[in-house]
């Protein structure tokens, strides 16, 4: 059956590349694609019984998945992936992996850093 299936055909449908805006479609995705290279100021914050980390000021791409800060904080306190780690903004609440650090920092930067807490128990719901 995998012998009688066409190639995957990369064009546009024909009622969308009548329309002539098609560079301008993908200058948009373009700009998209590019990578912020803005970098974050983070302050980390151990909370309750997390051991503290030796520098608490890092510098983050801020096109950087939140994914991202929490692998540096696990590499931060040689943590090991099944070991918990619960991470919180303004101990307020737990983002989403796969929010960017930008978007937190426009929302919810404090003093000119995004405030993270960390934690090996539950702290809030």
């Amino acid at each position: 059956m995998a012998g009688n299936r066409k190639p995957y055909n990369r064009s546009l449908p024909p009622a969308w590349a009548a329309h002539g805006d098609i560079q301008e479609a993908l200058d948009a995705l373009e700009t998209y694609r590019k990578k912020d290279p803005n970098k974050v100021i983070v302050r980390f914050k151990a909370v309750g019984n997390a051991p503290i980390m030796k520098t608490n000021l890092y510098q983050i791409n801020a096109s950087n998945r939140f994914q991202a800060v929490i692998q540096f904080v696990r590499r931060q306190l040689q943590w090991k992936a099944g070991d918990p780690l619960f991470t919180y903004i303004n101990l307020a609440f737990a983002p989403a992996p796969d929010d960017t650090v930008a978007n937190l920092y426009k929302s919810f930067a404090t003093d000119g850093h995004l405030i993270v807490n960390y934690s090996t128990t539950a702290a809030w719901g």
